[in-house]
């Protein structure tokens, strides 16, 4: 009996019915600054404290997660500022053009400062908890993973774009 529901599901779906942790349904946000090391180099900055644009960055993604009831799962760092984050919005499925509109915001803003910003906006399903580590963070769920492979696959393209893979 369990062999066969088991191949009516998909792979994930299995996963996520297996897990300690309720999955729902939600939007995955992967961010991250591109080539910020070398800007950062370039105007004698000190990478391990706030500057116009990581703490620029923080600001927006606090409001960002705010505004759309989202969980910073990784990334945001007040203390140092944020270079790169990770969030998860629980059942946000009807407002993805709101979210993508939001994030093209932040964009132009982090770009105002000479900086560009790649993100990754991914369908899938969602904890809605922060990691405890970077590991957890990008290699917790399968959606992370893909989130955090298509990101990576876009800076490597010259990034400064928003993916959407709904």
């Amino acid at each position: 009996m369990r062999r066969a529901a088991s191949r009516t599901m998909k792979w994930n779906e299995e996963l996520y019915a297996q897990s300690e942790t309720p999955m729902v349904p939600g939007l995955i946000v992967a961010l991250d600054l591109d080539e910020f090391g070398e800007y950062v180099k370039s105007r004698g900055l000190d990478p391990y404290r706030p500057n116009v644009v990581s703490g620029e960055l923080t600001r927006l993604i606090e409001e960002f997660a705010w505004k759309h009831r989202g969980v910073v799962v990784f990334g945001l760092s007040p203390e140092r500022g944020t270079e790169e984050a990770l969030i998860e919005i629980p059942y946000s499925l009807e407002v993805l053009e709101s979210v993508v509109k939001d994030l093209e915001g932040i964009k132009a803003r982090v770009e105002e400062h000479g900086v560009t910003l790649s993100a990754v906006v991914l369908l899938d399903y969602v904890p809605g908890r922060p990691a405890r580590s970077r590991r957890e963070a990008y290699h917790g769920t399968p959606g992370r993973r893909r989130a955090w492979k298509a990101l990576r696959c876009l800076k490597r393209r010259g990034g400064s774009k928003i993916l959407v893979l709904a």
